[in-house]
């Protein structure tokens, strides 16, 4: 088990398997050291966090909809490297999207659900450069979604 792993486990974070694209694009790119990553929505085993953040969405479920996007960008890294997520050497951005209902303003506070777990899983390696955007619409309605750049060894 790669130290990351360690890190999860000890979160109490078990990585699913990489989601498979819903259209017409790949889950990574991998261009010299950078890994590009595809935006990975709220989406866990019993069906995800859909809805309007504000509206039908509180501020605590939001946030686990948006540590959901990060552990699923945790596996699809794991899959960009082979397995071996020691060798990611460092988050370098998250872009993260919240479908935000009119009178909803607190979007970084929801997208931190996706910064700390980078944190969690590489220490100060996962510390990183971001954007937090509110949104219309998210596909499938889901309530978050992060994309993420990420360099590996």
């Amino acid at each position: 088990m790669s130290r990351v792993e360690q890190r999860l486990a000890a979160a109490g974070i078990t990585l699913p398997s990489p989601v498979a694209p819903i259209a017409n694009y790949v889950p990574f790119v991998r261009t010299g050291n950078l890994v590009h990553i595809s935006g990975q929505v709220s989406l866990d085993a019993a069906g995800g966090v859909t809805g309007v953040v504000g509206v039908e969405v509180d501020m605590e479920t939001a946030r686990r909809a948006a540590r959901l996007c990060g552990i699923n960008l945790l596996a699809q890294m794991r899959a960009a490297c082979d397995g071996d997520l020691d060798r990611v050497t460092r988050v370098v951005k998250l872009g993260g999207f919240v479908q935000a209902g009119p009178d909803f303003f607190d979007i970084p506070s929801v997208v931190n659900g996706c910064s700390d777990v980078m944190v969690e899983a590489f220490g100060d390696a996962g510390r990183h450069a971001r954007s937090a955007v509110g949104v219309y619409r998210l596909p499938r309605n889901f309530a978050v979604e992060v994309d993420a750049v990420v360099e590996i060894g």
